[in-house]
């Protein structure tokens, strides 16, 4: 077992990636193959960067890679609900909540690598 797989942080951003492998395949055809795909990559992409960052020698690095994919998520899932590929609002209201609270985390993570980096 990998020592990530022990962070909170890469948990939740698992359950979420499984989470929109489930809901994308309830897409209507026209958004499956194209935010629907995009919305599944950048979950994963998610998931390979918080596992990343565990190493110690990337981790701000890739924290801030995660930030912004984040973003980048929550502007797609918004761009979803806008365009009605979510089969119901509680699919919408679950992804966001579930983005904002691993963001949450990965900000706080990426600030106490900052205050510590300045400790002599």
């Amino acid at each position: 077992m990998s020592f990530y797989e022990e962070l909170k942080v890469y948990k939740k951003a698992l359950d979420l990636a499984k989470y929109f492998d489930e809901i994308v395949c309830h897409f209507a055809k026209r958004h499956k193959y194209t935010i629907g795909a995009k919305l599944n990559n950048l979950a994963c992409d998610i998931l390979l960067l918080i596992a990343k960052a565990n190493t110690k020698q990337e981790r701000k690095t890739c924290l801030v890679e995660v930030l912004d994919k984040l973003e980048a998520h929550k502007i797609t899932i918004h761009l979803c609900k806008e365009i009605k590929a979510f089969h119901n609002f509680n699919s919408f209201e679950f992804a966001t909540k579930s983005v904002i609270e691993i963001s949450k985390q990965c900000e706080g993570w990426l600030k106490s690598q900052n205050s510590s980096s300045r400790i002599p």
